[in-house]
């Protein structure tokens, strides 16, 4: 399906976000037709570059013609606003080749998927539809959403008695705003995973909302 093209409010500046977390980063390189996926073990994952295409003559050319490698100048448009959509705000995300490669950006080079991250250190929920939680900061703290989407991304998350035919679209996720602005700036705000709060990207299929938020003290 067609994800809503929008985009996930920072609305907590970025630049908070990186002066408490590892100032280290994690880089990624997945050859052509494999799965890219991005983890943490804590926080959540922040995108700070990504490029599908060839930099270089070596990374992912084993058993490939030269022929293949040779262009080294390849780099495919709107690669790290497609990585960040995707991946911003979750513990662990993956990347299919069909979800990057929407043109070809030098045909009859094999290519590469090449992202740094870095893991912030925010709570991150899971919310199954028709459930409700309270988002909380200690007290003198506030609340900032990083970033939140509700549709279903995987066949196993809030799955449990689930028929398969409710769990098996993956590809159906948007972006959405509201809880940012619903929580932002309060101490404590209560949340609820439904299609009348936030649409439903997909009917029939059970969904989930997937937020991630800081705690801290009001500027």
């Amino acid at each position: 399906m067609s994800h809503f093209r929008l985009s996930i409010a920072l609305l907590l500046p970025l630049s908070f976000l990186l002066a408490t977390a590892d100032a280290s980063s994690d880089s990624v390189i997945t050859c052509q037709g494999q799965v890219h996926r991005l983890a943490c073990d804590s926080g959540v994952i922040s995108v700070l570059t990504a490029q599908f295409g060839r930099s270089d003559p070596q990374t992912c050319s084993e058993g490939r013609p030269a022929e293949q490698l040779r262009n080294t100048n390849c780099s495919l448009d709107g690669t790290q606003d497609l990585v960040k959509r995707r991946c911003d705000g979750k513990k662990v995300c993956e990347v299919n080749y069909d979800d990057v490669q929407t043109s070809d950006p030098c045909v009859g080079t094999f290519k590469y998927l090449q992202t740094n991250y870095t893991c912030l250190p925010a709570i991150h929920l899971v919310l199954c539809e028709d459930s409700q939680t309270l988002l909380h900061c200690a007290e003198g703290q506030v609340i900032s959403v990083y970033g939140a989407d509700y549709g279903r991304r995987d066949g196993t998350t809030c799955s449990h008695k689930r028929p398969d035919s409710q769990i098996q679209n993956v590809d159906c996720w948007a972006p959405t705003s509201k809880v940012a602005q619903s929580c932002n700036g309060k101490n404590s705000c209560s949340v609820r995973a439904a299609n009348s709060e936030f649409g439903d990207p997909c009917y029939g299929t059970y969904k989930y909302l997937e937020a991630s938020y800081v705690c801290h003290y009001p500027v």
